[in-house]
């Protein structure tokens, strides 16, 4: 049988979370961000709808919003790219 190539592919061990097992905390699925805030891409796997994988850890700045999620501004390789993202999958940098 041919292997997949869907979406989550090769993400088995990105959607278990050892530590922080049940409720999601509420403050993370509330947060707000304005445009221009800095932030940071950590993927919550109890969230179906997940960035792709390659963006995980990656740095970028709020853009824009739509609905409840945000558009977020990052550099993958020489190109400049603005993916979706819902506020569960972000988290402002440590200051």
């Amino acid at each position: 049988m041919k292997g997949s190539k869907g979406y989550r592919r090769r993400t088995r061990n990105l959607k278990v979370r050892s530590r922080d097992r049940g409720k999601v905390k509420i403050s993370r699925y509330l947060q707000k961000f304005k445009e221009g805030d800095s932030v940071s891409i950590s993927i919550d796997p109890s969230y179906q709808a997940i960035p792709h994988p390659r963006f995980k850890g990656k740095g970028g700045n709020v853009t824009g919003k739509q609905g409840r999620c945000y558009y977020v501004e990052i550099k993958d390789g020489k190109k400049r790219k603005e993916i979706l993202i819902a506020p569960e999958h972000l988290t402002a940098p440590k200051s």
